[in-house]
């Protein structure tokens, strides 16, 4: 595979209008608030990982 995915919105103003950017690989520019951002893979996570916290309460 090797298309790359693309954002379906800019990060910082909402906008749609963003386009790939020459800046490098993952990078894009949003015409509508004129920011240039770049978007980045970085792994799985694990099954047992969700999100950073964990979502069980412990009882004494």
């Amino acid at each position: 595979m090797s298309e790359r995915a693309a954002p379906f919105f800019c990060p910082y103003c909402g906008d749609e209008d963003l386009r790939p950017s020459e800046a490098g690989h993952g990078a894009w520019e949003c015409h509508g608030c004129r920011r240039a951002f770049q978007l980045k893979f970085l792994g799985l996570l694990s099954p047992t990982v969700h999100g950073g916290t964990s979502h069980e309460q412990h009882r004494d």
